[in-house]
């Protein structure tokens, strides 16, 4: 936890909805010695929970009377279904109470986070996907998406903020390819720009980017030519409006419904066809754009030959939230009608 740094103007509540400030105020002037349980549930089935160390970061941070306070919980990673609490505080609400809704969005876009995650990850494995969430979202996020990212599954990351709070040696420092703006600067010259990219991380694995002229196929084979065995992967990032040139002067081969645009099953088969038959089998595909854990699942299904999947936008979805809600009072129950406390066994007391 000591790697998770807060804004000092938390403790100002600065980020909390004034409701909250209000009724610390409230509280304090007339009910001070109230003792209340707050639990925290969400709604979705099998939400990977992700979060936890942070908010019992931010409780250290904020709350001046912490120690005070008995707190049970879930750990990362672990499985939740609807209504399940992952987390449950009693205390004094005027010493934790006012959290309600930072600890509500730390678990909310963690556990999505990892949720996400761990679907990407169930359907083709670690050793095959590659978050690259670093355009998706705000940069500051990238550390804690790392982490939650990890939780679900993922072990290879683009951005050294994503290892921030990842305490784990097997996972390795990012190595990334090329951007499209390296291929241009080489004034739209792939295969220079590869040349360039190899002479100067010469022990980096070489892989080519090759849609920039949306020319996959004839670039593929323009750089293995050249690199033979030093080529490791190619990688295909075609955009979802377009067609590759390829199937575009191929469309009659191919059904009527079949769906040409962007990085298609259609693109990946016709490039890996190209290479293997010039001998060129060795050299992976990676693909990215577009791509998510169903339509990773239908190329798997269909035994697409992708070596490769680089994940971004489909892993920051926040589409978990999480409700903290005051369920006990005094040790008797005294809860919102239909937010009754939820009894879980598999929460333990943290001890600090």
């Amino acid at each position: 936890m000591k790697n998770y740094q807060f804004d000092a103007q938390v403790k100002k509540g600065y980020y909390l909805a004034d409701y909250f400030k209000k009724t610390v105020k409230i509280v304090e002037k007339y009910k001070s010695d109230a003792v209340v349980t707050m639990q925290f549930f969400q709604r979705k089935e099998n939400t990977v929970v992700c979060g936890i160390k942070q908010v019992l970061a931010l409780i250290k941070f904020a709350c001046p009377n912490y120690l005070t306070l008995k707190i049970e919980s879930l750990d990362d990673g672990m499985v939740v279904q609807p209504l399940e609490p992952v987390l449950k505080i009693t205390g004094h609400y005027q010493d934790f109470g006012f959290l309600e809704g930072m600890i509500d969005g730390i678990l909310a876009r963690n556990s999505s986070i990892a949720t996400n995650s761990a679907r990407v990850i169930a359907v083709v494995g670690s050793q095959r996907a590659l978050n690259m969430n670093d355009r998706a979202d705000l940069y500051l996020n990238q550390p804690f998406d790392g982490y939650a990212s990890y939780v679900g599954g993922f072990r290879q990351f683009v951005s050294e903020a994503a290892l921030e709070l990842i305490d784990d040696e097997t996972v390795k420092q990012p190595s990334g390819t090329m951007p499209h703006a390296l291929i241009q600067i080489f004034d739209g010259d792939v295969l220079e720009a590869t040349k360039a990219f190899h002479e100067t991380f010469p022990d980096n694995r070489l892989v080519a980017l090759v849609d920039y002229h949306n020319d996959c196929v004839n670039d593929a084979l323009k750089v293995a030519r050249y690199f033979k065995e030093k080529l490791f992967a190619i990688r295909l990032d075609t955009a979802a409006n377009l067609i590759d040139q390829t199937l575009s002067k191929t469309k009659d081969q191919y059904p009527e419904d079949a769906k040409l645009n962007g990085v298609s099953e259609y693109l990946v088969v016709a490039v890996r066809e190209a290479l293997n038959q010039e001998g060129f089998n060795h050299v992976k595909i990676i693909v990215s754009s577009g791509f998510n854990a169903e339509k990773i699942a239908d190329f798997e299904q269909k035994k697409i030959p992708v070596d490769l999947y680089g994940i971004g936008e489909a892993l920051v979805k926040v589409n978990i939230g999480f409700t903290g809600d005051n369920v006990a009072l005094n040790g008797q129950g005294q809860a919102k009608f239909g937010r009754e406390e939820h009894e879980n066994k598999r929460l333990k007391a943290w001890k600090w």
